[in-house]
């Protein structure tokens, strides 16, 4: 087996990941291939296909989230995913074992709390409230709080949204509108029931197109299921070796890689994008050692820069200005600083078109 150095690991997955160039496709075709977009920040999407695509404009996901093309509901690692509505239709029975655990094994929510209790009433009660309109969580809590008073409510609530296929519906995920999150169920909403046959040897190679070469581990990370390797071996793979060590890498047998010293572009990252999140070894993009916390990495906006993560950014806004905030996370050569700051002022002149701007480099 071929060994891969981590360069080349690094360069294959940006070009999985539309990252090595901008590509002229749709939105539908980009949340398509990545097989779903991390939206647990409602907003996050419409960066992170901004920094994928050529052209891209918020009005195009808009649509397809008014449309019902594409949705928002809870899939892998028990997330907020964005997915175009026939992926969440296929996926959500794939990752349900994810979304019981979330509830079985949940201290905060689940365990002793739902206990004793006759499930299957449980979610008929909450099928019954969505039939009636979609429903916050606070209604749903009201709701199910009336008919098992001596229950939490919030876990009551908890246990509809993860064992029902739950979507959340506009306005929530709409360029600049706000709102409580508004639960439906699929079927209400899309009007067509889960795959009765779905494929874990498909989500599988979705994982890889959009992800690999990646490990069996990788892809239980990314989806937050177990027991992966069987789907894995009855797959025909092309294999690698990883940098460190000989755990193998797998990936579609008629995917080539790009050269190892491809130069990748500087590319803006919105908060929770899956590229930080879908692989058990995150070095092929984290410089080692790291003075950033994991957790920091995922919950802030990141800059790549030379294909690693170099910096972190926030937005800053008044009625009339918009300040990008820019804080290294490794020394930046000049030249490195220039490329940032230069897809700065391109990210602000797509997020907030009629304010001024000012980039500000922020030393901790």
């Amino acid at each position: 087996m071929t060994r891969l150095s981590l360069q080349a690991l690094n360069r294959a997955t940006l070009d999985r990941q539309w990252l090595l160039e901008r590509h002229d496709a749709t939105a539908l075709e980009a949340i398509e291939h990545l097989a779903g977009m991390q939206a647990q920040a409602p907003l996050a999407p419409y960066v992170g296909l901004w920094t994928r695509l050529k052209d891209f404009q918020p009005a195009e996901l808009v649509k397809l989230l008014e449309d019902r093309q594409a949705v928002r509901g809870s899939l892998m690692r028990a997330t907020i995913h964005l997915v175009s509505s026939r992926d969440f239709l296929a996926f959500r029975p794939l990752v349900q074992p994810r979304l019981d655990r979330e509830i079985y094994q949940n201290i905060t929510y689940g365990r002793h709390r739902l206990e004793g209790l006759d499930m299957d009433a449980v979610l008929q009660a909450g099928i019954d409230r969505l039939t009636q309109s979609p429903a916050t969580a606070v209604q749903l809590r009201e709701h199910l709080g009336k008919l098992w008073p001596d229950r939490e409510p919030a876990a009551l609530a908890h246990a509809v949204r993860c064992l029902l296929p739950t979507i959340q519906i506009p306005p929530r995920g709409i360029w600049n509108k706000g709102g409580n999150p508004t639960m439906t169920s699929a079927d209400l909403w899309l009007n067509s029931p889960i795959s009765a046959k779905p494929s874990l040897e498909n989500l599988v190679l979705r994982y890889l197109a959009a992800y690999g070469p990646a490990t069996v581990a990788d892809a239980q990370t990314w989806s937050g299921l177990t027991h992966l390797t069987e789907i894995f071996d009855g797959l025909d793979l092309r294999t690698y070796t990883s940098p460190d060590s000989n755990r193998p890498l797998y990936d579609l047998p008629n995917l080539p890689l790009p050269p190892e010293d491809t130069e990748p572009p500087t590319r803006f990252l919105p908060e929770y994008d899956n590229l930080l999140l879908s692989h058990t070894n995150r070095t092929r993009f984290t410089p080692t050692p790291s003075s950033v916390p994991p957790q920091t990495l995922l919950t802030r906006g990141t800059i790549l820069h030379n294909g690693y993560t170099t910096a972190l950014w926030t937005k800053s806004n008044s009625k009339t200005q918009t300040t990008l905030l820019i804080t290294p996370t490794t020394k930046l050569p000049h030249k490195a600083w220039q490329s940032i700051e230069s897809e700065a002022h391109n990210l602000l002149t797509f997020t907030n078109p009629n304010t001024t701007h000012e980039i500000r480099r922020i030393e901790e």
